[in-house]
C-alpha cells in the first residue's frame, strides 16, 4: 500500500511538473521544488538527502560548469575580436547575385561557429550580425529565422559544452570517438535538412524584398586575416584529433582569437579585452548555471526515489530498443514546450526513469533522449535564443513554430535511426 501511495503522488506530482514547465513556469525554481518534493516522496532520511541530494551533486558540477563558460567566453570573443563579423560580410558579397548559396553558406558558418561557442549571449552576438545580411538579400524571416536556430541545433551534436551537461542524466557517457561518430553524423543529418529546407524556399528567396535592418552600433566592423576564420572549430579538432579535454581546447583557442585579432599587441587592451569579454561571458549564462546546479538536485532526488520502482518500470517499458526508437520518432514533439522529452524540463525526470531501470546502455540513452531535446532546441519557442530570434525578427510565434517543425522532426526522426544504428 505504501509504494502504491508513493507512486500515486510521483505520477501526480510528475504530471503538475510537466504542465508548469510547459506553461512557461520558471525551470529554477520547478527543479528545486521537484527535488525537495521527490525526496519527502521517497522517504529519503535527511543525512541522505543533505549529502547526495544537495551537496555532493552540485559539488560534482563544477567541471561542467567552467565547460559552460568557457563556451560562453569563447564564443563572445569571437563577436567582440571581429571574427564573427569578418566572416559573415565575406558571405554577404554572394548575396547580391545567389542569395539561396549565400544563405547556405552563412548556415554553414553558423553551425561552425556554434561547433564550440556556446550560450544565449553568443547565439544574440553572432545573431544580430546574420539577420540584417540575410534580410538584405530577401530571405523572408520565418525562414531567416528557422534557418539560423536550426544551424545552432544542429552544432550543439558536436559542442563539448552542452554534451558535458547532458551527461550529467546518464554515468559513463563520455566524450570520445564512440559518441562522436554518431555527433558528426547527426551534424550532417540536420545540415542537410537545413539545405533542403533553403532550396524549398529558394523560389521565395531570389524573388524576396530586401529589408535593410540598421546594425548593432556596438558590433565591430574591422576585417580580419581569413586565416582567423578556422578557429570557431579550432577547440572540436582539438579534442578529435589530439584528445583534448574541451577546457584547454577552448582556453587555447580563445587567447589565439586575441592573438591573432592584434588585441595582445597592448598589454592594457589585452586586459581590458578579456575582462569585458568574461564580464558579458559569464553575465550572459549566469541564469543558466544556476538552474543547472538545481537540476542536479533533481536529477539525485529522482535517482534516489525511482530506485525504489526500478522492477515496475521493468514490466512497463519495452525492452526493445528499436520499438523505443519508433515510438520516440512519433512522439518526438513532446519535447516542446519544456515537456517529458526535453532534458531541460520534464525530460529530465524521464531520463531518471530510464536510467533507474538499468535496461539500456547508456549511450542507446543518451542518444534516445538527446536527438528529441535537440529538436526543441532547434526548433521549439521556449528556448532562449529561439526566442530572442523570433523577437528580433518580429516574426509571429506561431509562424515559427509552423515554419521549422516539419524540418525539425524530420531531422530527428532521421537522427533517431543514427542512434539505433550507431549507438
Amino acid at each position: 500500500m505504501a509504494s502504491l501511495i508513493t507512486g500515486i503522488l510521483l505520477i501526480v506530482s510528475f504530471i503538475l511538473f510537466i504542465i508548469f514547465a510547459m506553461r512557461g513556469g520558471n525551470l529554477t525554481v520547478g527543479f528545486f521544488v521537484m527535488a525537495i518534493v521527490w525526496t519527502i516522496i521517497g522517504l529519503i532520511p535527511l543525512h541522505i538527502a543533505i549529502k547526495e541530494i544537495f551537496t555532493d551533486p552540485v559539488l560534482n558540477y563544477g567541471k561542467t560548469a567552467l565547460y559552460i563558460i568557457l563556451g560562453s567566453w569563447f564564443g563572445r570573443v569571437l563577436v567582440d575580436t571581429g571574427i564573427a563579423g569578418s566572416i559573415s560580410r565575406r558571405t554577404q558579397k554572394v548575396g547580391g547575385k545567389a542569395p539561396v548559396l549565400a544563405t547556405i553558406l552563412i548556415a554553414i558558418i553558423t553551425a561552425l561557429i556554434f561547433s564550440s561557442a556556446y550560450g544565449v549571449g553568443s547565439a544574440i552576438a553572432v545573431g544580430v550580425i546574420l539577420f540584417p545580411i540575410m534580410f538584405s538579400m530577401g530571405v523572408p524571416k520565418k525562414v531567416a529565422v528557422s534557418v539560423f536556430t536550426m544551424s545552432i541545433g544542429a552544432a550543439m551534436y558536436i559542442n563539448p559544452v552542452l554534451f558535458n551537461q547532458f551527461t550529467v542524466f546518464f554515468k559513463g557517457v563520455t566524450w570520445g570517438d564512440h559518441y562522436l561518430r554518431f555527433g558528426f553524423v547527426a551534424m550532417a543529418v540536420q545540415m542537410v535538412v537545413v539545405v533542403a529546407m533553403i532550396l524549398f524556399y529558394g523560389p521565395k528567396i531570389r524573388n524576396g524584398k530586401p529589408i535593410i535592418v540598421e546594425a548593432e552600433g556596438d558590433q565591430p566592423t574591422k576585417e580580419v586575416n581569413p586565416i582567423t576564420y578556422v578557429l570557431p572549430v579550432i577547440p572540436v579538432l582539438l579534442s578529435i584529433f589530439f584528445k583534448w579535454d574541451a577546457i584547454p581546447a577552448l582556453l587555447i583557442a580563445t587567447i589565439l582569437a586575441f592573438a591573432m585579432t592584434g588585441n595582445m599587441k597592448s598589454y592594457r587592451n589585452f586586459v581590458g579585452m578579456m575582462n569585458s569579454t568574461a564580464k558579458t561571458a559569464i553575465g550572459d549564462i549566469a541564469g543558466l548555471l544556476i538552474m543547472l546546479l538545481i537540476l542536479t538536485m533533481f536529477q539525485s532526488a529522482a535517482v534516489h526515489t525511482m530506485g525504489q520502482f526500478t522492477n515496475l518500470f521493468k514490466s512497463i517499458i519495452p525492452n526493445s530498443h528499436l520499438f523505443l526508437i519508433i515510438m520516440m520518432m512519433i512522439i518526438a514533439p513532446l519535447s516542446y514546450f519544456r515537456g517529458p522529452l526535453m532534458l531541460y524540463g520534464a525530460g529530465a525526470a524521464t531520463a531518471a526513469i530510464f536510467t533507474a531501470t538499468g535496461m539500456f546502455p547508456a549511450y542507446f540513452l543518451y542518444g534516445l533522449m538527446v536527438v528529441p531535446s535537440m529538436m526543441a532546441i532547434s526548433a521549439d519557442i521556449t528556448q532562449s535564443w529561439n526566442l530572442w530570434s523570433v523577437e528580433y525578427a518580429k516574426l509571429e510565434t506561431k509562424t515559427f513554430l509552423l515554419t521549422g517543425l516539419p524540418w525539425a522532426w524530420i531531422a530527428t526522426i532521421l537522427n533517431l535511426g543514427a542512434v539505433y544504428f550507431l549507438l
